[in-house]
């Protein structure tokens, strides 16, 4: 008898809610044959160890419960393949990433961290964005200008009671021509998209925003592709990537600057590529045999 190849594509209560890839994912994988279910990652009674591979999807509840986030990653691995690998898990999740592309030379949106205890000092002109270093679909991020220093700084003082390390970034004024997600598979580039601004409110933080809003499919120029592949060829251990998506803006002067290099649990837009979620099974099927 054939043995059936099991995969896991570990989610979590607000991924099986909204992961529109979830299930387009199981489809392509078990049209192949593949044993392909989807688990909480905080699943109390599923065994990681039973599946040939486990692939990091829509664990989007994890800021909360850090910590036990990464031991979970470090445990899975232990017992099987987990793409994307444990290490890129604890590295990508802290935000405090952005400064260690932009100290290897890659343009990045200027980021102040500030950590609990430290003076915090918010730019004396233009707005700005606060938001925790360890934070998933922009949960926790608000974006003020200069007459909003005592609630930007509120929200700093909140970020350092709950224990976290806060980060500041200008808020670009051409970030209404859109933010640029490119998504890469296998260490190619797959396709891309185009979405709205996000921050649309002024003053405060608002956890219910959408947060892919207005998405067209989007041709990236040879700036933003150079950009996204300098920023990959940056982060430690890229070539183990089953996946990758780089979130890119407009900076002031005109030139791509990477936002996020999200190696973790970002919407990779499949229902909008059909080639990319051909390209996503082959590799999942392949990595798990």
């Amino acid at each position: 008898m054939a043995v059936t190849t099991r995969v896991a594509l570990a989610t979590s209560e607000p991924g099986l809610a909204w992961d529109s890839d979830l299930p387009l994912m199981l489809d392509a994988l078990r049209a192949r044959g593949v044993d392909a279910v989807a688990a909480a990652w905080d699943a109390p009674d599923f065994d990681w160890s039973r599946c040939a591979a486990v692939v990091v999807r829509s664990t989007w509840d994890y800021a909360a419960r850090w910590p036990e986030y990464l031991a979970w990653a470090d445990a899975v691995q232990g017992a099987t393949r987990l793409d994307n690998p444990a290490a890129l898990v604890r590295w990508n999740t802290d935000k405090r990433y952005l400064g260690e592309l932009a100290g290897r030379g890659v343009p990045v949106v200027p980021t102040r961290f500030i950590a609990p205890g430290e003076a915090v000092v918010l730019p004396g002109d233009g707005q700005f964005v606060v938001k925790p270093t360890v934070s998933a679909g922009a949960r926790d991020t608000g974006r003020y200008a200069q007459h909003h220093h005592e609630a930007a700084a509120g929200h700093v003082a909140a970020l350092h009671a709950a224990g976290s390390t806060a980060m500041v970034q200008p808020y670009l004024t051409r970030i209404d021509e859109g933010e640029r997600a490119l998504v890469f598979l296998g260490g190619a580039f797959s396709h891309a998209m185009r979405k709205g601004p996000v921050l649309t409110d002024l003053g405060g933080i608002d956890n219910d925003r959408v947060p892919h809003p207005d998405l067209v499919p989007h041709r990236p120029s040879a700036a933003e592709l150079a950009l996204a592949e300098a920023a990959l060829a940056a982060a430690p251990g890229a070539r183990a990537l089953l996946y990758a998506r780089v979130d890119i803006a407009t900076a002031d002067d005109g030139t791509p600057v990477l936002m996020e290099l999200e190696l973790v649990e970002p919407n990779l837009f499949l229902g909008h590529s059909e080639d990319g979620l051909r390209r996503f099974t082959d590799l999942v099927q392949e990595r798990a045999t």
